[in-house]
C-alpha cells in the first residue's frame, strides 16, 4: 500500500490541519489562551494518531516484502507488536 493513498492516514491529517487552521483563527480572534490550548493538544494527537497508522503501515508493508504474505496468524501478532508504536 502506498502511503500517499492510504485514506485513515490521509483523513488523520486533514483532521489535524482543519484543527490547526482553527487555532489560527482563534489566535486572530483573540480568543482565550485556554481554548487554544485545548485546540493544539487535538493537533497534536491528530498527528500521533497519524504518526502510529504510518508507522503500523511501514512496518507491515517491509515486513511482507521480506517473508511474503501474512496470515491471519501472525497479523494479529503483528498487530500487537504493531500497538508499540503509539510509544514512538
Amino acid at each position: 500500500m502506498s502511503h500517499t493513498t492510504d485514506k485513515q492516514l490521509l483523513n488523520r491529517l486533514r483532521r489535524a490541519n482543519g484543527h490547526l487552521a482553527k487555532i489560527v483563527g482563534m489566535i486572530e480572534a483573540n480568543r482565550d489562551g485556554m481554548e487554544i490550548a485545548q485546540q493544539m493538544q487535538a493537533v497534536i494527537s491528530a498527528l500521533e494518531n497519524a504518526k502510529v497508522v504510518l508507522i503500523r503501515d511501514h512496518i507491515e508493508h517491509h515486513l511482507e516484502e521480506i517473508v511474503g504474505d501474512l496470515g491471519p496468524d501472525a497479523r494479529e501478532k503483528l498487530g500487537r507488536l504493531s500497538d508499540l508504536a503509539k510509544f514512538l
